[in-house]
């Protein structure tokens, strides 16, 4: 995993990964339950852009991909993402608890 050696993003990265945690298990479903492509578009663009300030392209390319879903309003695939975004910042997560 390529983490930023940018002292003040690894000190803004753990609260950063827990807060999409937050985010994802609080509101990707009810998105995706209510067909709100608005809202999923605006989640996607959001982790697409902090993922990338952040150093997080792998997650940041999964947002570009549920953007697209958003967009073509493909609910099947955009729910298939939940998993693999939220495994991907629990890996970082796991990675940032070894190094502590």
């Amino acid at each position: 995993m390529k983490i930023p050696e940018d002292p003040l993003i690894q000190e803004l990265l753990p609260e950063f990964v827990e807060t999409w945690l937050n985010d994802i298990d609080e509101q990707f479903n009810t998105i995706i339950e209510s067909k709100n492509a608005d809202d999923l578009y605006r989640m996607a663009h959001t982790l697409k852009g902090s993922c990338f300030q952040f150093g997080l392209d792998e997650i940041a390319n999964m947002g570009i991909e549920l953007m697209g879903y958003a967009k073509e309003k493909n609910w099947m695939k955009a729910k298939s993402m939940k998993a693999p975004i939220r495994n991907s910042f629990v890996d970082v997560q796991n990675f940032l608890n070894k190094g502590s």
